[in-house]
C-alpha cells in the first residue's frame, strides 16, 4: 500500500527554502546596505564641517571682511577719540618710565641720564600731557583722510589674510576624498544626495527578504501545527531547521544602528548669520557577534565576562535547547539516564534570555534617542538655534528576524516538551506493566 503523501509537509519543505532564500538575500543585503551607510555617515561627520577649523575660518574671515570695508572712521570718531586720547596717555607713561629707569650698565647716576635726566624726563611728560587733546585732534584728522582710512582697511584685511593661513586644522580626509572618487562624485552634498537614494532602494529590498522569510516561517508553523496534538519527526526536523534559519539572519545581521547627527546649528556672528547643516556626530552599526567581539577584544575583564553571557544565553543556550529537544524525540531515554540532556531539554528555559536580550536592545534604542535629544540640547544654552532629529537611530531587519528566532523557538519548544514528557511517561507506564505492551 502505497503511503500517503503530506501536502502540508511538502508545503513547509518549499516554504523552508523560501526563507532560507529571504533570509540570506536579508543577510547580504544588510550588509551592503551598512557599507553605504557607513560612507555616508563618514561623509556627513562633523569632523569635517562643524569640528574643522577651516571652514569656521571660510564663514567668518568673508564677515570679518566686510566689516572691515563698512569701516568709516569718521561716523565712528566720536567713538574712537577716547582710545585714542588713552593711547596717548599710555604712550607718555612709558616713555617717562623708560628714561627714568635705573640702569644697570651705569656707574653713577640713578637713570638714563642720571639724576638730572630723570628730573627732565617728568618735566617734559609733565608738559606734554595737557596737550593730548590737541594730539588727539591731529591723529583723528589723519585717520579720517581717504588715504590713511584706505591703508587701515588693507592692513587690516591683511591681518586676517595672514590669519586665515596660518590657522588650519589637522583633519585626515583621505577616507572622505576616497569616498567622492568612488562614487563619482564632486562634493558632499552631492554624493550625500546619491547615497542616500542607494540607501533607500536597498531599504526596499531588505524589507521585501525579511518580511517574505518570516511570512514564510509564519505560514508553515502554522500548517504543520494546527490540527495536530502530536507532531512527527519529519515536522519538528522542519520547524527547527526554521529556527536556525531565522537564528542566523537575527545573529549575522545588525539589529540596531545608532546614530547622533543635529540637523542645523545657527547663530550670529557681528550681526551675520552663521549657519551649520547637517552634521552626524557618531554611528555605529553591529550584530550581536559583533558586539560580543567587541566586549572581548577591550582587554577588561568585565567587559569579557558581559560579551561571553550575552552570547551564551542569548545565542548558545536557546541554539543547545532546541537540538536536545529535537535529539530526544529519537531516544527518549536519555532523558531518564542523562541529568545534562534533561537539563537542556526540560529545565534550560528559564536560563535562556534570548526573549529578555530582544527587549533590552529595543530598550536601548529607545533611550538612546532621548538620551542624544536631552544631552545636545544643552548646546542651547548658548543661544544658538540647534535642530536635533530624534529619529535617527533606528532598529535593523536583522532585529525582528530574532524575535522571529525567539517567538518560534519558544513556541517549539513548549510544543516538544509536551511531547517528550508524554512518549516519556507512556514509556514509563509500558515498563510497570508489561501485560499492555
Amino acid at each position: 500500500m502505497r503511503a500517503k503523501i503530506d501536502i502540508r509537509w511538502i508545503a513547509s519543505v518549499l516554504l523552508l527554502a523560501v526563507a532560507a532564500a529571504g533570509t540570506w538575500a536579508t543577510i547580504d543585503g544588510l550588509k551592503k546596505r551598512r557599507v553605504l551607510r557607513t560612507e555616508l555617515a563618514e561623509i556627513s561627520h562633523a569632523r569635517y564641517d562643524l569640528l574643522n577649523i577651516d571652514h569656521w575660518m571660510a564663514k567668518l574671515v568673508p564677515i570679518l571682511n566686510a566689516k572691515v570695508d563698512a569701516l568709516n572712521l569718521k561716523s565712528a570718531a566720536k567713538d574712537l577719540r577716547p582710545t585714542v586720547e588713552r593711547s596717548l596717555y599710555e604712550l607718555l607713561d612709558q616713555v617717562k618710565a623708560k628714561m627714568t629707569a635705573p640702569n644697570p650698565q651705569a656707574k653713577a647716576g640713578g637713570g638714563l641720564f642720571g639724576g638730572a635726566g630723570a628730573m627732565m624726563a617728568n618735566m617734559m611728560v609733565n608738559a606734554l600731557k595737557p596737550h593730548v587733546p590737541e594730539y588727539t585732534d591731529v591723529v583723528m584728522a589723519e585717520l579720517e583722510k581717504p588715504e590713511n582710512e584706505a591703508a587701515l582697511r588693507k592692513y587690516a584685511k591683511g591681518v586676517l589674510d595672514d590669519a586665515a593661513k596660518t590657522t588650519f586644522g589637522k583633519v585626515d580626509t583621505r577616507y572622505y576624498d576616497y569616498i567622492l572618487k568612488e562614487h563619482g562624485c564632486a562634493d558632499a552634498t552631492a554624493c550625500q544626495e546619491s547615497l542616500g537614494a542607494e540607501i533607500r532602494d536597498a531599504e526596499d529590498r531588505i524589507d521585501y527578504y525579511y518580511l517574505t522569510a518570516l511570512a514564510a516561517s509564519l505560514v508553515a508553523f502554522l500548517l504543520l501545527i494546527i490540527g495536530r496534538p502530536m507532531l512527527g519527526r519529519g515536522a519538528i526536523m522542519v520547524l527547527l531547521l526554521f529556527c536556525l534559519v531565522l537564528l542566523a539572519g537575527g545573529i549575522f545581521t545588525p539589529m540596531l544602528e545608532v546614530e547622533a547627527k543635529i540637523s542645523r546649528l545657527s547663530f550670529t556672528f557681528l550681526g551675520q548669520p552663521v549657519t551649520f547643516g547637517e552634521q552626524v556626530l557618531y554611528f555605529q552599526s553591529k550584530s550581536v557577534l559583533e558586539v560580543f567581539r567587541t566586549l572581548v577584544t577591550m582587554g577588561r575583564p568585565d567587559m569579557w565576562f558581559v560579551g561571553v553571557l550575552v552570547l551564551m544565553f542569548s545565542v548558545v543556550f536557546p541554539a543547545i535547547k532546541i537540538s536536545t529537544l529535537s535529539f530526544c524525540l529519537f531516544r527518549p531515554s536519555l532523558l531518564r539516564r542523562n541529568w545534562l540532556v534533561k537539563f537542556f531539554a526540560l529545565e534550560s528555559s528559564k536560563w535562556s534570555m534570548a526573549d529578555v536580550m530582544a527587549l533590552a536592545i529595543f530598550m536601548a534604542y529607545v533611550a538612546f534617542n532621548g538620551l542624544i535629544g536631552n544631552t545636545m540640547g544643552l548646546l542651547k544654552q548658548t543661544g544658538a538655534d540647534l535642530v536635533i532629529p530624534t529619529e535617527s537611530s533606528k532598529i535593523l531587519p536583522g532585529y525582528f528576524l530574532f524575535i522571529g528566532f525567539v517567538l518560534a523557538s519558544l513556541f517549539l519548544s513548549k510544543k516538544l516538551e509536551k511531547g517528550i514528557r508524554t512518549g516519556a511517561e507512556s514509556a514509563q507506564v509500558r515498563v510497570k506493566d508489561p501485560a499492555s505492551a
